[in-house]
């Protein structure tokens, strides 16, 4: 399970060193691709494998599961962090994300997040008030 915040930053050749806490569950192999608010999801290998399952399971009818599946595969990126922990978030993610050298990389329980600090900064702001107001309905029995 991914959890906390780091800020790391982004070196000048478009790679990322990720947070020693996450190191060993990606150590061999991971998944980038686009997500949703303007981030980018990071996941292990396996953890992919099952989302692709879940996604392959919608009817090919249904439009909007397609629409998701192609941006969802299509952005998608397969690498192995080098000895240093690092990976390389490809141009095309990067300006996807809005990402510059100062990020926050989140753990959000079965993956990372990866945002340009200042976006998640502004998510933030917008978002922990109404998360304070969560009522039980949203989580039962929390």
């Amino acid at each position: 399970m991914f959890l906390g915040t780091h800020t790391p930053r982004l070196d000048d050749k478009g790679r990322l060193i990720l947070p020693a806490k996450f190191r060993d569950e990606l150590a061999e192999g991971l998944v980038i691709t686009k997500g949703q608010e303007r981030c980018l999801y990071v996941f292990p290998m396996a953890e992919f494998h099952r989302l692709a399952e879940q996604l392959q399971q919608a009817p090919v009818t249904h439009k909007a599961a397609r629409a998701y599946s192609r941006v969802f595969f299509a952005s998608a990126f397969d690498q192995v962090p080098d000895k240093q922990g690092r990976i390389t978030v490809p141009p095309a993610l990067r300006d996807y994300a809005g990402l510059r050298r100062e990020l926050a990389v989140i753990g959000a329980s079965s993956r990372v997040e990866v945002w340009d600090s200042e976006a998640w900064q502004g998510y933030l702001a917008e978002s922990e008030e109404s998360f304070a107001d969560i009522e039980e309905g949203v989580l039962p029995g929390f």
